[in-house]
């Protein structure tokens, strides 16, 4: 007779989405995962990590970067946020996986001069090069979130579950 299968993610609760929602305001950086253009292989890049004025995660990155051009291609990407602590098993430190849709945000559109005044008020040192012709804001617009909040503590959450719907 086979094994049953055990599901190991929980039952999304409140604790979980406050987990997720600190790791989500704390995240100043994240690894950026997406497909290489020509081989499809996976790349990761760390990158900026800011907020939109909705909340959801905001980036800005050269279009001389290979995951730009990457997310140009194939929008569909992941971004891991979530540091170890100074002690202890980095494995029982939180994280969380947000699977998201790259969207490039155009500088005629309208509220950009908001958007980068907020971008500005969390990266002040991105005014030198905020403005370079190659520099896009990008949102990275959450589809969903895989939350590890260390062993025995894995959440599947949704946008709504971190308050970005």
């Amino acid at each position: 007779m086979p094994e049953p299968k055990i599901n190991p993610i929980r039952e999304t609760d409140d604790e979980a989405r406050s987990l997720a929602h600190g790791l989500l305001s704390e995240a100043r950086f994240g690894a950026l995962a997406v497909r290489e253009l020509d081989s499809g292989i996976p790349h990761v890049s760390r990158i900026a990590l800011g907020r939109d004025l909705t909340g959801q995660p905001l980036t800005l990155i050269s279009d001389l970067a290979a995951h730009t051009r990457a997310l140009k291609a194939d929008p569909i990407c992941s971004l891991l946020i979530g540091e170890p602590g100074e002690r202890g098993d980095p494995l029982t430190h939180p994280r969380m996986t947000l699977i998201c849709q790259a969207e490039f945000l155009p500088r005629d559109m309208e509220g950009f001069d908001a958007l980068r005044a907020h971008y500005l008020s969390q990266y002040p040192k991105a005014q030198l090069y905020v403005d370079f012709a190659d520099f896009n804001f990008t949102r990275l617009r959450v589809k969903r979130a895989d939350l590890n909040g260390g062993f025995g503590k894995a959440f599947q959450l949704s946008p709504e579950d971190l308050g970005l719907s």
